[in-house]
């Protein structure tokens, strides 16, 4: 398949799932008891109306669905019901380039250390550096994010005060976050790297590669690296889906101001288009991200055709 069918036809799916779950999202939301306006606190019956009315949410159900849709095609996500003088596009542009610094720096992190760590097990296989590294692995795809969060929170700010407890602004704000989020990830890519490669190392053209005089540096590195990455490259797609999911909870924890946190408190107060608007943005993320993997793997393995 040329790449030019494949991006049209990769397009058009990505059209009908963020349809699809536009709308699944919309009516569920709304099939929940309560409203973004019911509280502990209630308001007068006529502010309520007004409120209502000043939202569209007096029409009727199919009503604001197909207004609220034909205004999210416009790139129009509507204003936040519970942040004042905020629309869901200005939450959404705040909060994404903290939410994208903490998934950038975290699958970063996951792979250079998984990566190094699963060549060096293959290398030394067998040997006390490969069973202590992939005990350290097995920890880490056991630990819970928000657990390794709380251990790191005691250990480097308050027995040994290295880095701020939470907030946004320095990058030392993220050395935590970033530890917390992409250490599981790191352990499975590190397992993932270690399979490969002791599967690559030895085939024919290894061997062939070692005869012709190549350092072992250089046959590790040019010959069956590439080759072992295919399974993690496969991983990355869940592994994107993952750091992205696993941000929210770590957002609250560490206090950063990113769409997580922003998607748990629309949750919570029911903030129907702010709700709704982050959906998307994370769907959005999820298939231009697997896109991208589908893209990576064929060129790391000239073998794979590109499939939509």
């Amino acid at each position: 398949m040329s790449i030019v069918s494949f991006l049209i036809k990769r397009s058009l799916w990505i059209v009908a799932t963020l349809w699809l779950v536009y709308t699944v999202s919309f009516f569920l939301m709304r099939s929940v008891p309560g409203g973004p306006f019911s509280s502990e606190r209630n308001v007068p019956p006529e502010i309520e109306r007004n409120l209502k009315a000043r939202y569209n949410l007096d029409l009727p159900l199919w009503e604001q669905y197909q207004l609220n849709l034909s205004e999210a095609i416009r790139g129009d996500l509507g204003p936040s019901l519970t942040l004042q003088d905020y629309s869901v596009n200005e939450v959404i542009a705040e909060g994404f380039p903290v939410s994208a610094s903490l998934g950038i720096l975290a699958m970063t992190f996951a792979l250079s250390v998984g990566v190094t760590t699963g060549v060096i097990s293959a290398v030394r296989r067998y040997q006390v550096w490969d069973r202590s590294l992939m005990t350290l692995a097995t920890l880490g795809i056991a630990i819970p994010n928000f657990v390794l969060a709380s251990l790191l929170i005691m250990t480097f700010v308050f027995l040994v005060p290295l880095f701020p407890s939470g907030g946004w602004g320095s990058l030392s704000h993220l050395v935590l976050p970033v530890i917390a989020l992409g250490s599981a990830y790191a352990a499975s890519i590190a397992r993932l790297t270690r399979t490969g490669m002791l599967e690559v190392i030895g085939q024919d053209f290894i061997t062939t590669a070692k005869a012709k005089g190549l350092s072992e540096r250089t046959v590790l590195m040019r010959h069956a690296l590439p080759c072992a990455l295919t399974p993690v490259v496969s991983y990355l797609g869940p592994a994107t889906a993952g750091i992205l999911t696993g941000s929210l909870v770590l957002e609250k924890v560490f206090f950063l101001p990113g769409m997580g946190s922003h998607f748990i408190e629309a949750a919570l107060q029911r903030d129907y288009p702010l709700a709704l608007g982050m959906v998307l943005v994370y769907t959005l993320l999820l298939m231009v991200l697997n896109l991208i993997v589908d893209f990576t793997y064929a060129i790391l393995d000239p073998r794979v055709e590109l499939q939509a």
